[in-house]
């Protein structure tokens, strides 16, 4: 029998770790770009950057890469448990790519998606009633919030059925997209839903030992261009003209300035959103341009918690809704209205014994700045709640719980991205370099409609090392610089 053991543990994922002189070498000879962050964004330029030639430095608050990205493999049952992103949306070139080149083994999510309707488990049948509703969306009007689109597109007739599907399609939009529906805009929804569709986002896949894969790759092509990694290394202050940017950073060892002729940033949208003066938040001098002020204004931050339980068995396997004629034992995904987790799915096809709660939205802003316990006592009891399992069975079978508060996180404040109501062109401008010495990358930049993914991110990256590679070429006309592949 598989198990899982264990409370949450410290990550121990880091870079690779430097020595003290290559560090002081590598200080005193300036890199030509640092990357501050060293998250999925960063980590994609970084090593693009190096493969075309760049000496590469990359500096990151955290005692790890990744960034929101963050597994831990449980050693009872050797399963990968997500603390951040975890599935693969679609077919997006920029991951498979990566993942298939390390030979990483991909599997699809299917399997059956029960949900709970007015206390009773049943099979789920109404994504076409959410599908019907978000075709109404429409681009060429006038921007609006999801919440004001529901209101006018689905007035009347006001029948059970009608209310429904319009709370269903609220349950999805603020689910998937960890988005407040009334600041949501239905520009940006459009955008994404049509990126989505472009690369099969409808279903969703797994790498075996989850993202910890993908950064595997990282990692290898980061040791290949040797590129260097400084950890726990917190950037107080940015100072810059064109040309030229002096870092403050502060580390274990105290504060030290470091020199570049280019930075890109990678911070999260909630980071640069924020006042100076709080942790993980970089005083700019001077302030960022108005513009880019705008496009940030125009951005918002979802907000989430995740709690991955693990079990000594699959219990749900041994539950059998009434009239269904089959348990949940093939069970990938449960949908509910519970107010506190009303979204989970299992490993499925894998058969371990964990499963995830989903609270998005509302429920994160409620369950964040929680403690441990009260955050593990209203999962289980959602849990034990709609599944109609006792919760002292719960009790008994638990092995552990795994989540990690990314709004109380200094270094992200926040899950994922969303656009705003008037949002186009924000992901633009915020991607735009400012006098060939500032770039920018990160999900929040991508201007393709992948906002909010691995592979958003990636896609960032790599516009952001092109941008600087054709920044340095201008430069240096003569300069041996290869293009990134």
């Amino acid at each position: 029998m598989l198990k899982c053991q264990g409370r949450r543990r410290r990550s121990n994922v880091s870079g690779e770790p430097q020595s003290a002189s290559f560090l002081a070498s590598l200080m005193n000879s300036n890199p030509a770009v640092i990357v501050i962050g060293a998250g999925v964004a960063g980590l994609a330029a970084a090593c693009q950057l190096g493969r075309a030639g760049f000496g590469v430095h990359i500096v990151e608050a955290r005692d790890r890469i990744g960034g929101r990205v963050l597994t831990h493999i449980d050693p009872g049952c050797g399963c990968p448990i997500e603390f951040g992103a975890e599935f693969i949306h679609g077919k997006p070139p920029e991951l498979w790519q990566l993942l298939r080149k390390a030979n990483a083994e991909i599997t699809e999510v299917e399997g059956d998606a029960w949900c709970v309707e007015d206390g009773q488990l049943t099979s789920c049948g109404f994504w076409e009633d959410i599908d019907n509703i978000l075709e109404k969306m429409d681009d060429r009007r006038r921007d609006e919030s999801f919440a004001d689109f529901l209101d006018r597109c689905c007035r009347s007739p006001k029948t059970q059925a009608n209310r429904l599907a319009k709370q269903r399609a609220l349950g999805y939009v603020s689910g998937f997209n960890a988005a407040d529906p009334a600041l949501v805009g239905v520009h940006w929804l459009v955008k994404g839903m049509r990126a989505e569709q472009k690369i099969e986002g409808d279903r969703a896949f797994r790498a075996r030992h989850g993202y910890k894969d993908l950064l595997d790759v990282f990692q290898q092509q980061l040791r290949t261009y040797n590129i260097s990694v400084q950890l726990s290394t917190v950037i107080r202050r940015l100072g810059w003209r064109a040309g030229n940017v002096e870092l403050t950073v502060t580390d274990p060892k105290g504060e030290s300035t470091l020199e570049a002729a280019r930075v890109l940033i990678t911070l999260p949208l909630s980071l640069l959103k924020a006042a100076a003066g709080k942790p993980g938040v970089i005083e700019f001098v001077p302030e960022l341009p108005a513009q880019k002020k705008n496009a940030l204004d125009k951005l918002e931050m979802g907000k989430v918690i995740r709690v991955t339980l693990c079990f000594r068995e699959r219990f749900w396997e041994a539950v059998k809704p009434p009239g269904a004629g089959k348990s949940l034992s093939d069970m990938s995904f449960l949908f509910s209205q519970d107010d506190w987790f009303p979204t989970w799915w299992t490993a499925h096809p894998e058969k371990w014994p964990i499963i995830t709660g989903w609270a998005p939205f509302r429920a994160g802003e409620r369950l964040s700045e929680q403690s441990r316990s009260f955050v593990e006592d209203r999962c289980l009891q959602a849990l034990s709640t709609l599944l109609r399992v006792s919760r002292s069975e719960l009790d008994v079978m638990l092995e552990g719980a795994y989540f990690h508060d990314w709004q109380t996180d200094p270094f992200s404040m926040g899950a994922y991205s969303y656009g705003k109501v008037g949002a186009s062109g924000a992901q633009q401008a915020l991607a735009e370099p400012i006098e060939n010495t500032l770039f920018f990358a990160g999900e929040a930049t991508d201007t393709t409609g992948h906002n909010g993914t691995v592979h958003g991110a990636i896609a960032s990256g790599y516009r952001a090392a092109s941008q600087i590679l054709l920044a340095a070429r201008r430069a240096l006309p003569n300069s041996n610089l290869s293009p990134p592949c």
